[in-house]
């Protein structure tokens, strides 16, 4: 056996002819009570949701946390497994509660189980999302309701059983759980009056305000990251999301902690194809999960 094996959900879905929702890489035995999720690193996209799409593919990439699945990977030599989603945030994102629906998308009420009062809802980044990063419109015409209640239970529901499986199983046999939420953000964004304002950071660390993992943790991975060279701050604009909150219990010893890396460090944001300095950040971020791992075996 290799150093990491894949279990077979990258297989095609039997019972659809489509792929199924998610990959895990396993190392050869897993050494340390980390655990490593990328939700949004899928890069599937079914031609019937592109031709859906009033965008051209690579504008539908612009929610797409590209690479940050493969900067991650290393965590498998150091005792983790990653759990990674096949398919875009743009298509359907399981960084959000299931049903976070805005009923503008909708040809007809949505029901009442639906919680359409997200504010991410609201802004078009609810669980199907109805603009890319860059506030574009996804879609052509308005979505039927049962086509999307399909893909949530087909896709997004496979996603956290396998999460909730790997935090379950790693709590049982180290008695404590440390979930990475790896995600990329965009290196700046448009002010109301159309200036470009940058992310001064390179990495931002998302715990809630120390309620989604004990605060000591959070410390101790900035530490971790500064001494590979990293600009590290903590929770704004990014504390984050869904995983974290529903997933992050200290008192229960499950721990989530969400890190957002720069785009501009590895990656051309327009052209959505990685810049020769990806290297060097896979590079550092591989010693950082180095020493994270090592640190939490020993500490948690």
């Amino acid at each position: 056996m290799g150093a990491s094996t894949t279990e077979a959900y990258d297989r095609l879905d039997e019972t659809s002819g489509a792929k199924a929702s998610f990959i895990i890489l396993h190392p050869k035995k897993q050494t340390t009570p980390v655990v490593y999720a990328s939700p949004h690193s899928g890069c599937y996209y079914p031609r019937d949701f592109i031709e859906s799409s009033l965008l051209n593919p690579t504008a539908l990439r612009r929610s797409e946390d590209a690479f940050i699945d493969e900067i991650y990977q290393a965590c498998t030599k150091f005792g983790s497994p990653l759990l990674k989603a096949v398919y875009p945030r743009a298509y359907i994102d399981v960084n959000r509660e299931p049903y976070e629906l805005d009923p503008n998308m909708f040809d007809s009420p949505l029901p009442s189980f639906v919680n359409t009062d997200s504010p991410r809802a609201q802004v078009g980044l609810g669980t199907i999302a109805k603009i890319v990063t860059n506030g574009a419109d996804i879609y052509r015409n308005k979505l039927h309701f049962p086509v999307i209640d399909e893909r949530i239970k087909r896709l997004y529901h496979p996603y956290h059983a396998a999460l909730r499986r790997l935090i379950e199983e790693t709590r049982e046999r180290f008695g404590t759980c440390l979930l990475i939420d790896c995600h990329s953000m965009p290196s700046g964004s448009l002010t109301p009056n159309g200036d470009f304002q940058r992310i001064e950071a390179d990495i931002i660390l998302g715990d809630r305000f120390g309620t989604s993992c004990d605060s000591w943790i959070t410390e101790r991975t900035q530490h971790v990251l500064e001494t590979q060279g990293f600009s590290v701050k903590r929770n704004r604009p990014y504390a984050g999301g869904f995983t974290t909150q529903h997933y992050g219990e200290p008192a229960r010893q499950t721990h989530v902690l969400q890190i957002e890396l720069n785009r501009a460090l590895y990656m051309d944001e327009d052209h959505i194809t990685p810049l020769p300095q990806l290297n060097d950040v896979k590079r550092r971020l591989q010693a950082a999960i180095e020493d994270l791992n090592a640190l939490a075996k020993a500490s948690l």
